[in-house]
């Protein structure tokens, strides 16, 4: 298993991480031998939106002798009143939610702190000006949390907490059918299917400033909906009318600019088995550039994709590294100091590009490599 640090926190993470649903459904029994498989894999943090008490009492008696071995990403504002789940803002019940959570996991800390589910600019506006984010910063000063996020669908939302400095991970939904649509504060939306009946090109400009702004700040993000639901891996139910593999869905989500892990939504053994063969599977198994290139109504023409094809470079150079700072420096209107340092440690650069074009020759998405490398080369200086 590959593991990530968030930003200078030291917290390491597992690339595969576990979402909740699959426990859900589970006895105590069965949420012990979840949680044995994920020690066997090396899968060491989880996200745990879902607020169910049994289910995080269970998963709290199964973490007993081993909690130092897992990172948990507990919610905050995501609550259990009248036998169901229930999103709120009310601090009372806020707070009284989240020690309840602590309680349950019997823990007396968790890695992350994640305020649940920020998708409008008005909900942002609230929590950031009002108690909600209050506590939260209150909790990881007194090393409660040892890290602070948000949760969102919404790139502007999420832009917008990312560029205030005060969270340190941002749990995101990141696929290649969601990173074409434009921000919106229906969630929905990603997933309607008539927003795809129309031809898209490109991945939307916003959520590509959001990853890069992501990078450059040192904030972390963790990934949900990788495989849409599961739509994706599925023909008929895909939204790009093609059918991708686990391990494609994985590697494009991980190849996104701050990314550090993926939360698989598994409900078996099986589904943890398919997403853990990643860490062993071959560039090929990964390579998603042709199944993203026979998309009917999808584009990505002209937009690395840090697919990684126009490799080898006879001279060395990344081409996809080089790409990524370039895109920081871009995004940031600047050269921020921390990404010259990262490019400068790059053994090769954009500089000892001779223009043989070879790279240019096996892009599958028709990049102007040789454009881009004189534009890097000119941002980044000799």
């Amino acid at each position: 298993m590959k593991y990530n640090t968030i930003g200078n926190k030291g917290i390491k993470v597992s690339e595969i991480g576990m979402g909740c649903e699959g426990f859900l459904k589970l006895d105590e029994k069965g949420v012990k031998s979840f949680v044995d498989r994920m020690e066997y894999y090396g899968i060491n943090i989880m996200d745990l939106y879902a607020p169910n008490p049994e289910f995080r009492a269970n998963l709290g008696k199964a973490l007993r002798g081993r909690r130092d071995k897992f990172v948990l990403q507990a919610h905050l504002c995501s609550i259990w009143k009248d036998g169901q789940y229930l999103r709120t803002r009310k601090i009372d019940e806020v707070k009284a939610g989240f020690q309840e959570q602590l309680r349950l996991l019997g823990t007396d800390h968790v890695e992350i702190c994640m305020i649940h589910y920020v998708d409008s600019m008005a909900d942002w506006k609230e929590i950031i000006d009002g108690e909600v984010m209050a506590y939260a910063r209150e909790l990881k000063e007194t090393g409660i949390a040892k890290t602070l996020g948000i949760s969102s669908h919404n790139p502007e939302v999420a832009l917008a907490a990312v560029e205030t400095g005060l969270i340190d991970v941002l749990m995101f939904s990141v696929n290649p059918c969601y990173d074409l649509l434009p921000a919106n504060e229906d969630v929905e939306a990603l997933w309607d299917r008539k927003n795809y009946e129309t031809q898209l090109v490109n991945m939307d400009p916003q959520r590509q400033k959001l990853y890069e702004t992501c990078q450059s700040k040192g904030v972390a993000i963790t990934v949900m909906k990788a495989f849409g639901g599961g739509d994706l891996l599925d023909e008929k139910q895909s939204l790009a009318k093609v059918a991708l593999t686990a391990n494609q869905c994985l590697h494009y989500a991980l190849t996104r600019p701050a990314v550090v892990s993926v939360m698989i939504g598994a409900k078996s053994f099986d589904d943890i088995d398919t997403s853990v063969a990643y860490e062993q599977a071959g560039d090929q198994e990964k390579d998603y550039a042709a199944a993203f290139a026979s998309m009917p109504k999808i584009s990505w023409e002209g937009h690395c994709m840090y697919c990684g094809h126009c490799a080898p470079c006879p001279r060395g150079i990344v081409v996809a590294d080089v790409m990524k700072f370039m895109n920081l420096a871009i995004a940031q209107g600047e050269l921020p100091e921390t990404v010259r340092e990262h490019y400068e440690l790059l053994e090769h650069h954009a500089q000892e590009c001779v223009a043989c074009k070879a790279c240019v020759s096996r892009c599958p998405f028709h990049v102007p490599v040789i454009e881009n490398m004189q534009k890097a080369a000119a941002i980044f200086g000799k």
